[in-house]
Parts: C-alpha cells; sequence; structure tokens
C-alpha cells in the first residue's frame, strides 16, 4: 500500500503555496536566492524568466526533487521540508509530457490512481470524468500515438488532475508545440484552469504564455523575483529596467537625466535625443538612467499635424517597415540623433503603403514611458 499523502492541517489558510527565503546554490552558483512568495489558493500563477534564471530549480525544490539549502515551503500551511515527492500534494507535467506509449489513453491516466490502491471500478469513474473535462470524451481506448500535440498535452495534464493534487505545476510543456497549437494551447490552459479550480504553478521563458493564462506573474532573474504582479501590472507598471526590458517589445534607450519636473524627467542620450519619461525609483538630475517606450505607444504620422496635440514631437526617416498583419511596425531613425526606434502601424491601414526614406512624425505620452537608473 503506497504511503498516503501528508494531511493538511485545519485551517491553512488562502494560500496553497508559501515559499519563506529559500535558498540554493550549486557550488560557486547560486540559483535561487533567499526567495519568499505565497500563491493564492485556485490561481494560475507563473514564473518568467530568461533560461538559467533558477526558475526551474525552484519548480524542482517544490516537486520535492531537490532539497533546498535554507527556507522553508509549506503546501497548505504544512512544510515539506523533508517530504518525499511522492507523498507531496503535487503533480507535475513536464515539457516532454512523458507519457507511456505502450498504454491507452485511459490507462496512462489510470496509472496513477492505480499506484495508490484505487480499485478499477472507481478508477475507471474517475477517468471517464476527467477526459470528459479536458474535452476529450471516449478516448479511454486510444492509443497514444493516435493523438495530436494538443490532446497528448491534455492527456498529460489529465493525468495529473485526475490524483486532486493541491499543486499543478508545469514545466514549459508547451515549449515543444508549433506556434499555432502553442496558440490554442494556451487559451485552453486557462480555461482548463478556471474550470477545474486546481492551483496551477507554470514555469516559462515565453512572456506570451504567460500573460495570456496567469493570475499572477512572478519575473525571475537571477535567482530572484524582480516584481509579482497582474500580466497588466507587469506591462503598464514595470518597477525595474529588467521587467521593463524583458516583458514585452520595447525602445531602449540609454543617457543621463537633464531635468525632473515632479515624477517626470527628461534624459538626453549620448547623441543628443532628449526623452520625456516616467521616473521609476530613485533617479535625480546628473545620474545616468535608461529608458523604455513601447512601440504601440508611440503615434506616427506622415505630417505632424496628425499627431495628438501636446506631446513632444520628433520628424523621423522611414528605414524599414516590417508587415506581420496586426502586429507591423516601422523602423525609423529620428532626424537629429538617428537614433532607431520601432513603432506599432495602425491597424487602420493607413501607413501602409510607407516607403524607405520617407519622412514621418512621431510622438508619444511621457506617462507611457519609463525611465530607471542605469
Amino acid at each position: 500500500m503506497p504511503n498516503p499523502l501528508p494531511a493538511a492541517p485545519a485551517g491553512a489558510g488562502e494560500h496553497d503555496l508559501e515559499v519563506l527565503s529559500l535558498h540554493k546554490g550549486f557550488a560557486a552558483f547560486v540559483a535561487v536566492q533567499d526567495l519568499s512568495f505565497s500563491v493564492r489558493r485556485g490561481s494560475f500563477f507563473s514564473i518568467l524568466g530568461p533560461s538559467g534564471c533558477g526558475k526551474t530549480t525552484l519548480l524542482r525544490m517544490i516537486a520535492g526533487f531537490i532539497a533546498p539549502d535554507g527556507g522553508d515551503l509549506r503546501i497548505k500551511g504544512q512544510s515539506m521540508l523533508g517530504v518525499a515527492p511522492n507523498r507531496r500534494p503535487v503533480n507535475m507535467v513536464f515539457q516532454h509530457l512523458a507519457l507511456f506509449p505502450m498504454m491507452s489513453v485511459g490507462e496512462n491516466i489510470a496509472y496513477g490512481l492505480e499506484r495508490r490502491g484505487i480499485k478499477s471500478a472507481a478508477a475507471k469513474a474517475k477517468v471517464t470524468d476527467m477526459l470528459q473535462r479536458v474535452g476529450l470524451p471516449g478516448s479511454e481506448g486510444k492509443r497514444i500515438d493516435q493523438l495530436s500535440g494538443g490532446q497528448k498535452q491534455r492527456v498529460a495534464i489529465a493525468r495529473s488532475l485526475v490524483l486532486e493534487p493541491a499543486l499543478l505545476l508545469l514545466d514549459e510543456p508547451l515549449g515543444a508545440l508549433d506556434l499555432k497549437l502553442r496558440e490554442h494551447m494556451k487559451v485552453e490552459l486557462k480555461q482548463l484552469q478556471a474550470e477545474v479550480g486546481t492551483t496551477f504553478v507554470y514555469i516559462t521563458h515565453d512572456q506570451s504564455e504567460a500573460l495570456v493564462m496567469s493570475d499572477q506573474v512572478a519575473v525571475m532573474n537571477h535567482g530572484r523575483f524582480e516584481q509579482v504582479g497582474s500580466p497588466q501590472q507587469l506591462y503598464y507598471q514595470p518597477a525595474t529596467a529588467f521587467v521593463a526590458g524583458f516583458v514585452g517589445n520595447n525602445n531602449r534607450f540609454e543617457g543621463r537625466v537633464e531635468t525632473r519636473n515632479g515624477e517626470q524627467v527628461l534624459m538626453r542620450t549620448a547623441q543628443g535625443l532628449g526623452l520625456w519619461s516616467q521616473r521609476v525609483g530613485a533617479l535625480d538630475v546628473g545620474q545616468t538612467a535608461v529608458l523604455f517606450v513601447r512601440p504601440e505607444a508611440i503615434e506616427i504620422g506622415r505630417q505632424a499635424s496628425e499627431l495628438p496635440p501636446g506631446d513632444p514631437a520628433f520628424s523621423a526617416t522611414v528605414h524599414s517597415v516590417l508587415f506581420d498583419g496586426g502586429n507591423s511596425t516601422v523602423q525609423v531613425n529620428e532626424a537629429t540623433s538617428g537614433a532607431p526606434l520601432h513603432i506599432a502601424l495602425p491597424l487602420t491601414g493607413r501607413l501602409a503603403d510607407l516607403q524607405t526614406g520617407e519622412t514621418v512624425h512621431f510622438a508619444y505620452q511621457p506617462s507611457q514611458a519609463w525611465c530607471f537608473q542605469a
């Protein structure tokens, strides 16, 4: 008889996962640095960051595959220190799914139930219910090689969810899919999580996955969280230069603060381009700084009169037009400094015929740009 899952104490609180000063190092490399955060019950929580930032190490510590060097990790209020992976109320979906090719769909999903000693009739009922919930009713007898990539993803998730874990851990499960299927599965995963109500902890380096699916996103860098917030907060109110540069597309400029007016500053680049923006954090005149403004925050027109009144306006020369349907952009070079910028083209298509070398004008609201100390 397999060991039962540890019982959760009464009144464990509103968080399914609590991480307290968690630390992990490998020789001279620190993968996770004194990290503390919590994940609300029933939420979709994503950890977003570049390769090598520590997100996989963190997920494997939650799963129990790696022991932390310090700190605590609690699931439903109970410390998991020293608790073996098979006794934790978690399940994990890997990028390569790890389905058993010699088993049918139903056998794959029932595998964990049988190892827990759940009788065949009860297991069959659970498998049937779970296939219905993931949109694969009647697929019990199919072979794994008869399924599409998206269907395999759903079977892997069903195999984990049928065990009713407190946490479902997902290790970049969409990474092996082609672009169209990945876009489709993002929506399906979000809907599935909302339907079953299980807490999802999802790691990815793909910002679109994190922003589309998550209730909360933690942006990770060098073993620490740079910012934790809703997708909207990360996108519109980045707390650090790393978050501003990593989340979404941006034009990035370096320079020195020339003027400060309340919460706005004028930063001037080495090429002489002066840009107004929001000040983020401690930033005063004379300090070196980095400024970000998103392509879609910039208005563009053939005439300066087409731009909103009151915003600083610039002239530029078209360098190239990058057509990508609704995501088309134009690269321009600001007339005085030569600084390159990417600007989103209007969806109306009124500037679809822009030509290389043509003169244009652009402007943006300083409140939609951010300046950080470099």
